[in-house]
């Protein structure tokens, strides 16, 4: 990167002043004396498409992108990689030295680093994974984990429909379960996620027993707000090990800063107490 050159960068969403990004990515600027600044961007989404297109002229190195834009932002960006054309969304913008605009969907990796920052000897292969939701959020978790090597992964979903859908457009290993049977679905799994809103705070819990789940299965949460969701604290009683949704948020921001500042940055202990203070 030009010494010279001021970073900037920034979020847009909408709304996205609640958003974490800025304080992550100001962290990390100020830890590796990068000149710059990130900040939120609220955009309606009618909006986008001009939003996207200013950032070149703007002097942006990129962007990230949040609700409701990232399944949009797609149809506007230039190129995309192979990642968001799978997960069907974006939610980091690159702008090249020629002013094109790149999309990236780095949640997969924010998912897979958050789980092996806790857990390092973890493997996507060793058996069923049971994904409960059918959003984005799942797209990008299905994804990742299917390229991690899972044979067997079991969506479920409250409308049916859509984990049919995703059943038929990922293929093997995507598998649709009604909701009926979620509590005898996961009665062999080796991993649980929950990739819905449920748990979130204002939200009720997510309406699954873990009476049939194995102990040894790892149960994850995509939800960081509360930290620990009645799913992740039901299961950490039972003696499940947990992960709850932080380490996705910070992990997921590693590869855009490095995309624009060309620093691939660390989740330390120090990053994880200053955004857990703003939950």
């Amino acid at each position: 990167m030009d010494d010279q050159r001021f970073l900037l960068a920034g979020v847009m969403g909408w709304p996205v002043m609640h958003s974490r990004s800025p304080k992550l990515h100001q962290y990390w600027l100020r830890q590796h004396a990068i000149a710059g600044a990130y900040v939120p961007l609220a955009i309606q989404p009618d909006g986008l498409p001009a939003a996207l297109r200013a950032l070149a002229p703007l002097r942006f190195s990129g962007c990230n992108l949040t609700i409701p834009h990232k399944e949009a932002a797609l149809r506007i960006v230039d190129e995309a990689d192979a990642s968001a054309r799978r997960i069907g969304a974006v939610n980091c913008v690159v702008v090249r030295a020629d002013g094109m605009l790149e999309g990236r969907n780095n949640d997969g990796f924010g998912f897979v680093q958050s789980i092996l920052e806790d857990y390092p000897s973890w493997r996507a292969d060793r058996g069923p994974i049971v994904v409960f939701g059918a959003g984005g959020g799942a797209r990008a978790i299905v994804v990742s984990v299917a390229d991690q090597g899972a044979r067997d992964i079991r969506l479920i979903n409250r409308t049916g429909d859509r984990a049919k859908a995703l059943e038929e457009e990922f293929g093997a290993p995507v598998k649709s379960v009604a909701w009926r049977d979620r509590h005898e679905a996961i009665a062999d799994a080796h991993m649980l996620i929950n990739t819905t809103n449920q748990g979130m705070v204002g939200q009720p819990a997510l309406d699954v027993s873990l009476a049939a789940l194995p102990t040894s299965a790892l149960v994850a949460d995509i939800v960081y707000i509360p930290r620990e969701t009645p799913l992740l604290a039901e299961a950490r009683r039972r003696g499940n090990p947990t992960v709850g949704g932080l380490g996705m948020l910070l992990h997921q921001a590693r590869p855009a800063f490095k995309a624009w500042s060309g620093v691939m940055p660390q989740v330390t202990a120090d990053l994880r107490r200053l955004i857990e203070a703003t939950l």
